[in-house]
């Protein structure tokens, strides 16, 4: 099993604060796509962003992450658990949840014992759902700049697990057949402090900061505030979504 490496419970409640939501449109789909909406499982799941939204289509939601602290900033609700338990130790019983999700997470774990246990826990039939985030854009000078700071600057300071998401996790082996899938973006309208919040909860950030004592994101300040323009404006920020989808054979044994 992997060692967990932990790049963001450092920072869990700023993470809850300034990263974007998920649409709802994606959590109406992938209830409609389960078997039944009674039990759902979010692994991986932070500070529970995407198990609170998938609480309002399944009548159980368990979530599960192996950062306590993530666990301590999440969101809850009344149907709503969360474990502390890593992607490779799922908190479920032996096919008896329809619907297993991991948001923006799945690079960090070891597919092949993780895989194993979603095989484990879903129903036959049940549905596998895992997604991630692209860069971000904006349509405007400013995906410039975000762009360089992304991939120049921070370049040599991205965990190397990440670069399964710049792949758009084409290279993870996944255990079900793709289903065709409709097309999913994050949508947020910001200001300039919100937007600086998030580069500031960025892996790659912290670790150039810890390595150089300096904040790159403060070092570009100057750059980001020109290309965003009047600061007390708001811009439409954009984040297309990977998103993979795959279902358990009918005919697997329930035994």
């Amino acid at each position: 099993m992997k060692t967990f490496k932990d790049h963001f419970s450092t920072a869990s409640d700023h993470y809850r604060k300034f990263r974007p939501d998920y649409p709802e449109a994606l959590f109406q789909y992938l209830a409609s796509i389960s078997p039944k909406q009674q039990q759902a499982l979010d692994v991986g799941c932070g500070n529970g962003q995407a198990s609170l939204a998938l609480s309002q289509f399944f009548s159980q939601v368990d979530a599960c992450d192996a950062s306590a602290e993530q666990i301590k900033n999440a969101a809850t609700t009344s149907n709503l658990q969360y474990h502390v338990n890593p992607a490779e130790a799922l908190p479920a019983a032996d096919n008896s949840v329809d619907l297993v999700t991991v948001a923006q997470a799945i690079h960090w774990f070891e597919h092949h014992a993780f895989f194993n246990e979603v095989e484990r826990v879903l129903k036959p039939g049940g549905v596998f759902a895992c997604w991630g985030y692209e860069l971000l854009h904006t349509n405007t000078e400013l995906d410039a700049v975000i762009r360089y700071i992304h991939s120049t600057v921070l370049a040599d300071y991205w965990p190397p697990e990440r670069a399964l998401l710049e792949q758009r996790y084409g290279p993870i082996p996944f255990p079900y057949p793709a289903v065709a899938t409709p097309s999913f973006n994050m949508q947020a309208l910001w200001s300039l402090d919100h937007l600086m919040g998030y580069l500031n909860t960025w892996s790659a950030v912290k670790a150039y900061q810890k390595q150089r004592d300096i904040n790159p994101i403060e070092e570009h300040r100057a750059a980001i505030v020109k290309a965003w323009g009047a600061p007390q404006k708001t811009l439409t920020i954009i984040w297309p979504l990977i998103l993979f989808v795959g279902k358990k054979s009918l005919q697997a044994s329930t035994a």
